[in-house]
């Protein structure tokens, strides 16, 4: 299984389930592969960063690889970013031959010119190989690393390789524009955009040219429902639906609870057996936790799917 350029629809980042005692859940991941695919995914991204990925050892990583790979019947791509370019090839070359459809490689934090991050891609594909599909991950608010428009249009041209941004900058409405502006003019060659902030934008990314969303929103099902009503040009009824959930997928994205916000509720969706994190981790307080249980109730008031 593969993607493409032309790739559309809702790649699920998946979180990586663990038991209370720090252990991987593999029960969790079966169920939680199976949730993103009925959920109408059409694909799923393993090894993020809201997988924990940093916190997992290398056997570990693999494991999980194989796991969802065998069980999944949608495309699987692999974050492989790592402080070394060895764990980098090594890691993406044992996805590759496992039956991953590609990977994600994000910039090193802090990259400080172009001229930085250009050659730092450069030598990522080096590392992996031209061959292995990859996805470009521009996430500055958390990488610290700024990649203009003019930036991504040099790595898609030094590299056929990469077939799809993960767009993340904030604010990136207008990037968005530009870059397929860039590629209407001839500048720019084809490439599948899909989004992420936690879903946060996502009401007007398809209508700026995104392909559809690459998150982790613990409503994949509302995302994949809301890319397939922009597509059927129901701007309304998408918008409708966006604004429902705003204000959960808000509460999400706070900075260092927003990983055991959607844990938990994965958990009280019945998606993962537990909430836990690996350890260093920030944990939901019981006023947190009912909070968000109480975004649920309203939500389900609006979309039974909320109705946990």
């Amino acid at each position: 299984m593969t993607f493409n350029v032309d790739t559309k629809g809702v790649y699920a980042i998946a979180a990586t389930p663990f038991l209370d005692d720090g252990a991987i859940d593999f029960n969790s991941v079966d169920s939680l592969t199976d949730f993103y695919e009925n959920s109408g995914c059409t694909g799923i991204t393993i090894l993020g960063i809201m997988g924990e990925a940093p916190k997992l050892e290398a056997d570990e990583s693999r494991a999980i690889i194989k796991r969802v790979v065998e069980r999944a019947k949608v495309p699987v791509i692999v974050g492989v970013s790592a402080p070394g370019f060895a764990a980098m090839r090594s890691l993406a070359r044992g996805a590759m031959d496992m039956g991953a459809a590609g990977v994600m490689i994000a910039p090193a934090p802090g990259l400080k010119t172009d001229e930085q991050t250009i050659n730092y891609f450069a030598n990522a594909v080096e590392a992996v190989g031209d061959d292995v599909p990859w996805v470009l991950q521009d996430y500055p608010l958390t990488l610290n690393t700024v990649i203009a428009t003019s930036v991504v249009a040099k790595i898609m041209a030094n590299h056929p390789s990469c077939l799809m941004l993960k767009h993340e900058d904030w604010p990136g409405l207008e990037k968005i524009s530009k870059l397929r502006a860039m590629q209407r003019s001839g500048e720019l060659r084809p490439f599948s955009i899909l989004c992420g902030n936690g879903g946060m934008f996502l009401d007007f990314e398809p209508e700026r040219g995104a392909d559809g969303a690459m998150t982790g929103y613990g409503f994949p099902d509302m995302l994949a429902e809301l890319v397939s009503l922009f597509a059927a040009d129901k701007r309304d009824e998408a918008h409708d639906l966006f604004d429902a959930h705003l204000p959960l997928i808000r509460y999400e994205q706070q900075l260092g609870v927003g990983l055991a916000v959607r844990k938990h509720v994965l958990k009280r969706r019945g998606v993962i057996a537990s909430d836990a994190q690996r350890k260093p981790a920030q944990t939901l307080t019981s006023t947190a936790r009912a909070e968000v249980d109480y975004l649920l109730a309203r939500l389900a008031k609006k979309d039974k799917r909320a109705a946990v």
